[in-house]
């Protein structure tokens, strides 16, 4: 059984997972975060040992999670899709802590067992921390959009070659490739937070490139019980980009262009407090009548990491409720329902 550390020690975090996502989107945060200390790293890759001994030199890394369960307080866990709760759920019978990288499971199915588990868990949703996020979801809360009619939001990339030696373009079922369980998670989520829960899905799902195997180009249109409709795009099979983010109120609208900059630029080494981090172009909010720019907030990825150390020293609450993300899987599973069926799905209530 973990213990936590005094007040005055950093909690001991241990990064299962040093692809992509593990070496771009939690290491770099991790570590530049005031009362967590990145303790160990495990990854089966002989590489990307060496990567991680090299960029985290106080670190204790290696090969099996069963090396590393002694002396950390919380385990991050970002690996294949289908890991995700075996994983989760050991680390909670060892009462840690535990960050789940979204998604939290492959299925809403195999997520309710471990969200019925208890324990302190939370998930990896970062893009609520996306900027233009930000500044839509506040202009939104701000009322000055009316009442919310439709959301539409895109996440459109150029990757004409299928890359088949990842696992996230692979056949193979288990692992959860595809877009739908990738950026379609994230997309859900914002969509869930602007709009509130869902009670009909109608999708669409493709493989578009040659030798693609899973689906790159993914189409939902989801119903939420408010009223207020959500259209989501993404797709890697798309040369010509629409807007990132459109959300229509009965006073007025809101417009965003372009990625938030914070993958691009942690995958460049440029880490939070460096000048520029997370800064973008402003938004475009209309009326009908005028046209005026909203400045952009700037993306804060670091704020979840932050949200973590909160919740395990001074017991906020997590940054994410797994609820909330298990509510998601639901959409996803009746996404894929439909786009299997050709038909518009009811989504499964909580």
């Amino acid at each position: 059984m973990s213990t936590l550390p005094s007040v005055s020690d950093d909690l001991r975090v241990c990064l299962v997972g040093f692809g992509l996502g593990g070496r771009v989107f939690h290491a770099p945060l991790i570590a530049a975060t005031s009362g967590l200390r990145l303790a160990a790293i495990v990854t089966a890759d002989p590489g990307r040992r060496e990567q991680a001994r090299a960029a985290y030199p106080d670190a204790v890394v290696v090969a099996s999670v069963d090396d590393a369960w002694h002396d950390v307080d919380a385990l991050v866990v970002v690996t294949t899709n289908d890991a995700h709760v075996p994983l989760a759920m050991q680390a909670l019978d060892r009462d840690l802590a535990v960050v789940v990288d979204k998604p939290l499971a492959i299925s809403a199915a195999a997520a309710e067992e471990l969200v019925a588990r208890g324990g302190r868990l939370t998930v990896y949703q970062n893009r609520r921390w996306d900027g233009d996020f930000l500044t839509v979801r506040a202009v939104a809360e701000s009322g000055e959009l009316g009442e919310l009619i439709r959301f539409e939001s895109r996440f459109d990339r150029f990757v004409p070659v299928v890359r088949s030696e990842r696992w996230r373009e692979s056949a193979e079922p288990r692992f959860g490739g595809g877009l739908l369980l990738d950026i379609g998670a994230h997309l859900v989520d914002q969509a869930l937070l602007i709009g509130g829960p869902v009670r009909h899905v109608y999708a669409e799902l493709d493989a578009r490139r040659p030798g693609a195997v899973v689906e790159d180009d993914v189409y939902l249109s989801l119903e939420h019980t408010g009223g207020l409709r959500s259209q989501l795009w993404t797709s890697t099979a798309a040369p010509l980009h629409g807007p990132r983010f459109r959300l229509t109120g009965l006073l007025a609208g809101i417009e965003t262009h372009g990625l938030d900059p914070q993958w691009a630029q942690l995958a460049d080494g440029i880490v939070p407090g460096t000048p520029g981090y997370g800064a973008a172009s402003s938004a475009l909010l209309a009326d009908g009548d005028e046209s005026r720019d909203v400045p952009m907030q700037p993306g804060a990825y670091q704020d979840f990491y932050a949200a973590v150390a909160a919740w395990l020293r001074d017991g906020a609450a997590p940054p994410v409720d797994p609820a909330d993300s298990l509510a998601g899987l639901r959409v996803l599973d009746a996404a894929r329902l439909s786009a299997e069926t050709r038909t518009v799905v009811p989504v499964e209530a909580g």
